[in-house]
């Protein structure tokens, strides 16, 4: 990486610290939910742990969680 690109990232690099703090937030939250309930909406248990990892948490709170 050269002086420029350093630059750019540290200029972000404050906007980007919080996203990156609630996204790990979110996807401990669903991973915690998923481990521990047993029913879903949609879908079973193994199919919201693949799709947590390539779509992320959001849609699993909006298509995938029953209300207990």
């Amino acid at each position: 990486m050269n002086t420029v690109e350093i630059e750019k990232l540290t200029e972000i690099l404050p906007f980007l610290i919080p996203l990156i703090v609630v996204q790990l937030a979110l996807v401990g939250y669903t991973l915690w939910h998923i481990l521990t309930h047993k029913t879903y909406k949609r879908g079973s248990r193994a199919l919201w742990i693949v799709v947590l990892q390539f779509v992320g948490p959001i849609l699993y709170f909006v298509l995938g969680r029953e209300e207990s």
